[in-house]
């Protein structure tokens, strides 16, 4: 075990307590590695709409925080069970400036581990624990980002000539964008992100999901941007709104989005909204290297930069690998893709609860 200094100790933290969230989120906010997904508010919210279990790690000396490890326990049984940092989010790992207070933070989570007899650890950011188990990926995933331009000329001129084009006949069509959070604006989200996944093959997560990070966040930090097109919403995306930075989080279209240039427009109007926010940087999220997420994400200008994930297996133990990109799983995403969406959106949420 990885001994702190004399006074220092780690401990979960008292979710119930406001005044130490609070004192968590200052923290995170800090930090410069800090990210919307170690935020007490993330965890807490995707927890109570999924069924899984979120513990907040703190490692303290003299009173204060020296880091933080935040983690749910995603249970699934077609993908078993894994400690992750942080479930649901692109972010996540060990959070702070103390390398000690780092190690005797992944020491407390291989206990848990080991209490919730889970063969795998996985980090998403954060430094990489060295030892026994312990990998690094640092080639699977691509983030994206990049500032904001000071208006609408300076954001054209930054896309790249063959997109701005695409952009250009978007903000030219007839269709209309809205932004809120009320139920109509769930509700729309909800269809269009539901029919989006099921296109791509994979299912969708609880209604819930996305209503209890709204919820959390509230309206300084999240909303809903949604493109509709004869009245009808064809593309949307649910984004948070964090230290300057707006993160597109869950986002798609409808099969009628791409012939309407749906995307394009969703995205820089996007832009708009947040630099009306007061945001300066357009956080694109992570795609899979060599996907077409990716290829969009480089054809808005967008410069991708390798994300490192680390991940530990206990020996003896299958790693845990539910992304769609593994071979093993082409034969049920093809399957997928042909379930009428309403079965789809409605036995969906039962297995992407599980996939953390």
């Amino acid at each position: 075990m990885t001994k702190l200094p004399a006074g220092a100790s780690v401990r979960a933290a008292d979710l119930g307590d406001r005044l130490e969230l609070a004192r968590i989120a200052a923290f995170v906010a800090a930090q410069p590695g800090g990210t919307p997904f170690h935020l007490p508010a993330w965890g807490q919210a995707t927890a109570r709409a999924t069924g899984q279990a979120f513990t907040l790690l703190l490692a303290e000396r003299g009173g204060e925080l020296a880091g933080i490890l935040p983690l749910t326990t995603v249970r699934s049984r077609l993908f078993g069970t894994a400690l992750v940092s942080t479930g649901f989010g692109v972010g996540g790992g060990p959070l702070g400036h103390d390398p000690a207070a780092q190690a005797a933070l992944i020491d407390r989570a291989l206990a848990i581990a080991d209490a919730e007899g889970a063969p795998t650890i996985e980090l998403r950011g954060g430094p990489a624990p060295e030892g026994a188990g312990w990998s690094l990926d640092s080639g699977r995933y691509l983030g994206f980002v990049r500032p904001i331009a000071a208006d609408d000329a300076a954001e054209l001129a930054a896309i790249p000539r063959k997109q701005r084009a695409e952009v250009r006949k978007a903000l030219a069509a007839d269709l209309e964008v809205v932004t809120g959070r009320s139920p109509r604006d769930r509700a729309e989200h909800f269809a269009v992100y539901g029919e989006s996944v099921r296109n791509l093959g994979t299912p969708v997560f609880p209604p819930a999901l996305f209503s209890e990070v709204l919820d959390a966040f509230g309206a300084e930090g999240a909303d809903i941007l949604t493109v509709r097109h004869a009245g009808r919403p064809v593309a949307s995306v649910l984004s948070l709104y964090w230290r300057g930075t707006v993160y597109p989080y869950w986002g798609g279209g409808t099969r009628a989005a791409r012939g309407l240039r749906a995307n394009d427009a969703l995205y820089f109007a996007l832009m708009r909204h947040a630099r009306g926010r007061g945001c300066t940087a357009f956080d694109f999220g992570r795609s899979k290297a060599g996907t077409g997420p990716a290829a969009f994400k480089k054809n808005w200008g967008f410069t991708p930069e390798p994300l490192s994930y680390a991940t530990w297996t206990r020996d003896g133990a299958a790693p845990r690998d539910a992304s769609p990109l593994n071979p093993k799983y082409r034969l049920k995403i093809a399957a997928w893709q042909r379930l009428p969406l309403a079965v789809a959106n409605r036995i969906g949420p039962w297995i992407a609860r599980g996939l953390g």
